[in-house]
């Protein structure tokens, strides 16, 4: 699913017009971004946790040459969805 579909559905439940519903989701997504950058944790009820994980510096190894590296520090963001949705993925219910 795309952001441009994202918007076709909001546009479908909402009633808004498709401009108007492109630019909420836009936003909305704006915001969890903005707050990824800043290193805060988003939580979305019902649906997951996108939380900001500080990776270390690591010994590599390059598959090109076989030679020893290191990778350096960095910031990945991770998602852990939540148990209502992991119960509706699975088909079960709470």
């Amino acid at each position: 699913m795309t952001k441009a579909d994202i918007a076709r559905v909001v546009h479908e439940r909402v009633g808004l017009t498709k401009k108007e519903s492109a630019q909420i989701v836009e936003s909305v997504l704006d915001v969890i971004c903005d707050t990824l950058e800043q290193g805060e944790n988003v939580k979305l009820s019902g649906f997951g946790h996108f939380m900001v994980r500080q990776k270390h510096a690591r010994r590599g190894r390059n598959p090109k040459t076989g030679t020893d590296i290191t990778i350096e520090p960095r910031s990945v963001v991770t998602f852990r969805a939540s148990p209502l949705l992991k119960d509706k993925l699975t088909g079960s219910e709470s």
